[in-house]
């Protein structure tokens, strides 16, 4: 049996389509009397996937990089001016105890930095601009 659901994830809303499989007893046992199959439901995606974590955008004024999680910066590895690889750990961010390397989204200049050392920091909140 299929079922199609909205499910709306911070703002957006999606369709999905789900669908229960479930084996009779005679195709579980003809399979083997030793192994126990579980009835699984199985989640179809639709055309239009979940969207993944953002934790950049771009603007007229170059790659904005976002916070990823909500915590505070501990560690700034750049200054405004500093030429950035791909890659490349600009600042940490400690969360839920955890250190967190933030890197370079994109090759390019920082252009600018939009939080210090000791700041705490919210999900998307802004902190570098790369141009």
């Amino acid at each position: 049996m299929k079922k199609k659901l909205k499910i709306t994830v911070e703002g957006n809303t999606y369709e999905v389509e789900v669908e229960e499989i479930v084996e009779s007893v005679a195709a579980s046992k003809s399979v083997s009397t030793a192994s126990k199959t579980e009835s699984k439901p199985v989640i179809q995606k639709s055309v239009k996937e979940a969207p993944k974590a953002v934790s950049k955008i771009t603007s007229e004024k170059g790659e904005v990089v976002l916070a990823s999680i909500p915590g505070e910066v501990i560690s700034i590895r750049v200054k405004q001016g500093d030429i950035v690889e791909v890659g490349q750990v600009m600042l940490i961010l400690e969360a839920m105890k955890m250190e967190n390397e933030i890197t370079a989204p994109i090759d390019g200049r920082i252009k600018d930095i939009l939080v210090q050392e000791g700041q705490m920091v919210n999900a998307r909140g802004v902190m570098l601009v790369i141009e």
